[in-house]
């Protein structure tokens, strides 16, 4: 039997404030006290950087757009492009913003542009035009841009334009257009990340004149504010309600309403926490819920028209226990929300009465939900999915009848380890049945949960590749541009050396050498797979697979990327050709008459048919033809051919994986530990793309462990660490 203890947390105000002067807010709207401080600090000359930490609800997405509701003012317009971390995020903000218009009408009407990949793919096919033109033409034509950093990323790194063409030919308009840069929901990137974001704005500082940027993050990155100082940034100004005691934690109704009639705003209700002690085995959360189905139903029951989540970790489980509730829960509504959830099915899921769903609905997307069950990674994920109940007190359905919710109550599905630390020992920081507010609360989550290596030799080690890019031939030293930013080429280079502790000279030649290595491997006189994982933002694994899946209803949603590790583990697919995918792909583009982004599957490994998921794992690992051990005592990220795949039992589509597998040449980095060894003693999250890989030949479990592309040059900085005890060791 799962044991289970109960906690009371409290209810969250934020304090308004009087309304700046020479800001215009709609009746009835007020400032919070974070909301007036961020939009000075944004006002000020003397501050570059804004980073905004307070609570998930309080209104982040009002203050960030602010100064761009208010129209044409004596000083101007403020044209301002946010980064959102997925699609999802974009598009409900998107819609958000648009209803912030209808509220403050300002007076020159933005107009605002969503950019995402497929939508600029789907944009520049119908305009005949090519996919920089897209962009330069929503550049142009946009006073509000809203697109997610991978865009923003490659923009800046002559991504979308010929060898010929001037690198600034699309950064610079638009880095001169816009005056604010707002990065939302940042604490989800990890070093690769933030390296990317750091050499972008150094690379507009030394290229433009002086921008504001603005960070939102209910969890603030400490390498953060730590790098953008190294970088001579003006120091950031962290703007913190928590810090300065501007959220007040009623213990009574009575105190709640004196409260509210001293203007203070509530930002989160009153919510009964549950935790469930459970062991870390796989299947265990999905293996509570469903033995625990009648108490899901009996929540409904007792709160009628109530609406609820259930975030989980595995895509699968989510899958398998959609269809499970869906039948058992009729007539109410049960819908998903994956990554590998079709677009109509997404938008179905927002008004669902239950919604299961991975990380695709834990980041900023705004749910109206009272009922939360949810596992978690790491204490990040923890607080952030717990924060997505009781931001709302009601909802409206379908037919404009507004429901109030009467309770707010979470179950949080924990490892035994956690509940341990939080609630025995001699003196737990918890205690069943007690109450508490979150600022405590959310520290002891941070305290206990398991730590997670943040990653920060990454910087030294591989942020200077990008750097070498932005400054070298095909960045500014480009022959069309290079008299032009001369200047800025020697600060940017200069900062960048500083800030990532690092020689871009030695790193250049290390690109060179990655470049000869990869050459002489492969034959190909084109190419740096090294560099070019490096170099990128969030990385490729070389294992992206194209999807058709048969489980989905809509034959416009279809078509899916998934990673092979993922496919091998859990899904029943058959495979088939790259052009009998396209055939499809065309095939069911003309029948609905309209465009299907193809790009993402440009790269793919190989093509399937996704045909179910399975109910348990398949066992499975690479396997490789050449000496491993000489492999780790390299010590160094390195490109491998020829790894294969080994199953247990083995299917019978496995032979066609392996055949376009073992073509393809993989950045990788091996270490001589087992998997469950190596994310337990290197610290790793928990969704770490490492797996095990042994000798082809052996019989044993897998001795070895391998991450790819960006995974790799994030464990080589691992391996380094507890391999060096002198000076640092180069990349290569």
């Amino acid at each position: 039997m799962n044991q289970a203890y109960n906690i009371t947390l409290k209810p969250v105000y934020s304090q308004t404030v009087a309304t700046p002067e020479g800001v215009n807010l709609p009746d009835g709207l007020s400032l919070v006290w974070h909301q007036a401080e961020t939009l000075k600090a944004l006002q000020n000359p003397d501050i570059d950087v804004v980073i905004d930490v307070a609570m998930t609800g309080d209104g982040k997405t009002l203050v960030a757009y602010l100064q761009s509701l208010q129209g044409e003012t004596p000083e101007g317009f403020c044209y301002a492009i946010a980064l959102y971390p997925t699609n999802e995020l974009a598009r409900d903000q998107e819609a958000q913003v648009k209803r912030y218009i209808e509220q403050f009408k300002p007076n020159n009407d933005p107009r605002i542009a969503r950019l995402s990949g497929a939508e600029l793919e789907i944009y520049a096919e119908s305009e005949g035009i090519k996919k920089w033109e897209a962009i330069a033409t929503r550049i142009q034509e946009s006073e509000i841009i809203q697109t997610n950093p991978d865009i923003f990323h490659y923009l800046h790194q002559h991504a979308y334009l010929t060898p010929k063409d001037s690198p600034n030919k699309l950064w610079s308009p638009l880095d001169t257009k816009f005056d604010l840069f707002i990065f939302d929901e940042f604490h989800v990137f990890a070093a690769p990340q933030i390296a990317s974001v750091i050499n972008t704005m150094l690379l507009i500082r030394h290229t433009n004149r002086r921008k504001k940027f603005l960070f939102l993050s209910a969890t603030p990155d400490e390498q953060l504010v730590e790098l953008l100082q190294k970088a001579g940034f003006k120091p950031p100004v962290v703007i913190d309600p928590v810090q300065k005691n501007k959220y007040q934690f009623p213990d009574t109704l009575e105190q709640s309403q004196k409260l509210q009639e001293d203007g203070w705003r509530q930002v989160s209700r009153q919510i009964d926490l549950t935790f469930i002690e459970l062991e870390p085995t796989y299947k265990a959360s999905e293996t509570w819920l469903w033995d625990n189905r009648y108490t899901i139903l009996e929540y409904f029951q007792r709160h009628p028209n109530s609406k609820g989540a259930i975030i989980l970790n595995s895509i699968a489980a989510v899958k398998r226990l959609t269809k499970l509730f869906r039948e058992f829960l009729h007539p109410l509504e049960v819908e998903e929300n994956t990554s590998l959830t079709g677009k109509t099915d997404k938008d179905k899921s927002l008004m669902a009465d239950l919604v299961l769903g991975t990380s695709t609905i834990d980041v900023g997307v705004d749910f109206k939900i009272n009922f939360l069950l949810f596992e978690s990674a790491d204490a990040g994920s923890f607080i952030q999915r717990l924060g997505r109940l009781g931001r709302h007190d009601s909802y409206e359905k379908e037919d404009g009848n507004k429901i109030l919710f009467d309770n707010f109550t979470a179950y949080a599905l924990t490892p035994k380890f956690l509940v341990e630390k939080l609630f025995k020992g001699a003196q737990p920081p918890l205690e069943p049945n007690s109450i508490y507010d979150r600022p405590y609360f959310h520290n002891q989550i941070r305290d206990k949960y398991r730590q997670i290596n943040d990653f920060r030799a990454y910087y030294r080690r591989w942020a200077g590749v990008q750097s070498v890019l932005l400054s070298g031939s095909q960045g500014l030293n480009h022959k069309t541009i290079r008299s032009e930013y001369a200047a800025s080429r020697e600060a940017f280079i200069k900062d960048c050396q500083q800030v990532f502790r690092t020689n871009l000279g030695k790193v250049r030649g290390c690109i060179k050498k990655w470049k000869q290595e990869w050459q002489e491997l492969s034959g190909n006189k084109t190419g740096n797979p090294i560099a070019e994982d490096a170099s990128s933002f969030r990385g490729s694994s070389g294992l992206q697979c194209g999807l058709y899946d048969l489980t989905e209803k809509n034959i416009a949603d279809r078509f899916k990327t998934y990673e092979l590790p993922g496919i091998l583990s859990n899904l029943e697919i058959e495979p088939i050709t790259e052009a009998e995918f396209m055939r499809r792909l065309w095939e069911t583009a003309e029948r609905i008459n309209q465009p299907i982004p193809k790009g993402r599957f440009e790269h793919c490994l190989a093509f399937m048919e996704l045909k179910d998921y399975r109910e348990e794992r398949l066992n499975w690992r690479f396997t490789y033809s050449g000496d491993l051990g000489a492999i780790t005592d390299s010590a160094k990220v390195q490109v491998l051919l020829g790894v294969q795949v080994m199953q247990e039992p083995a299917t019978r589509w496995i032979y066609a994986i392996n055949k376009r597998l073992k073509e393809r040449g993989l950045v990788s980095y091996v270490i001589q530990m087992q998997v469950d060894e190596a994310k337990k003693c290197l610290q790793l999250p928990m969704h770490f793309q490492i797996y095990p890989i042994d000798e082809a030949g052996r019989d044993d479990a897998a001795a070895y462990s391998v991450a790819f592309g960006q995974s790799a040059l994030l464990l080589d900085t691992l391996a380094c660490r507890r391999k060096s005890s002198g000076g640092e060791a180069w990349i290569c």
